[in-house]
């Protein structure tokens, strides 16, 4: 380990994170894959006592930008779900010409018992229906995740689209209110999906169904050219599949752009 202040050429992000298990495994994955593929952060060195850093609000990116992030992106989601590996893609890093996903704390494979079990992983905002109903989940889920950061990054700022007003983070209600946000703008769920779901998430999109009836959702596929392209919306609405089975790869995302 060098010693804190030795000379380097090159721009790198410092990341301080108090002792937590999170760490080594996030350890372990980067130093599997970051070989594989550019679109990690790799890991440079490691120090104590790392300084403290400054997040910077993202702003509205034009189309160019977009794409180069979200090809970004997509490599390194691709190299983690090649290898079997989940992620939960919130931690993106994005330095004047390069962007890396940088934070690999909750990643797990995918025989893990978190997936097979269906347990919640990351922040709720940016979790697929499929983990806010805690049934089973795989890659896909990460595709969700990716479409939820890009509609963010078109808008900008603290922008999230599933945001839930009505009752604040940490309230019993709020991943339920999440989904019914997401159900809003790109339900409904397909009849199909009911040969893979249980009795009880039957039951619970059933009630989700009836609180919120069709003359009340947005569809995001009606929202006009001026708001948002329609290549951008038509790759948007690509991705936010509400049966996992619907959504593309990451490498055949890769592959069509």
């Amino acid at each position: 380990m060098r010693p804190f202040g030795w000379p380097i050429k090159e721009t790198v992000v410092i990341k301080g994170v108090e002792i937590h298990p999170r760490v080594k495994n996030e350890r372990d994955v980067l130093k599997r894959f970051q070989n594989k593929t550019s679109g990690l952060q790799p890991i440079v060195d490691e120090i104590e006592d790392p300084p403290q850093t400054t997040t910077a609000r993202a702003r509205p990116l034009n189309r160019k930008g977009l794409r180069f992030v979200s090809l970004c992106i997509l490599d390194a989601l691709n190299g983690l779900h090649e290898g079997g590996y989940y992620l939960k893609p919130d931690n993106i890093l994005c330095v004047i010409s390069d962007v890396r996903l940088g934070d690999l704390g909750g990643t797990c494979h995918i025989d893990s018992k978190g997936a097979t079990s269906g347990t919640p992983l990351g922040a709720p905002m940016w979790r697929s229906p499929e983990m806010i109903m805690e049934t089973p989940w795989g890659t896909p889920t990460d595709i969700w995740s990716y479409g939820t950061v890009l509609v963010s990054l078109i808008y900008g700022g603290d922008f999230n689209l599933f945001d839930p007003v009505t009752v604040p983070y940490g309230h019993e209600e709020y991943s339920m209110e999440i989904l019914k946000q997401q159900f809003r703008y790109f339900g409904p769920w397909p009849g199909k999906y009911e040969k893979v779901a249980s009795p009880e998430t039957l039951q619970a999109i059933r009630w989700i169904m009836q609180e919120i009836p069709k003359s009340e959702t947005t569809q995001c596929a009606m929202i006009t050219e001026n708001e948002v392209c329609n290549k951008n919306m038509a790759f948007i609405m690509e991705i936010m599949k509400f049966d996992w089975r619907d959504r593309p790869s990451a490498r055949k995302l890769l592959v069509g752009s």
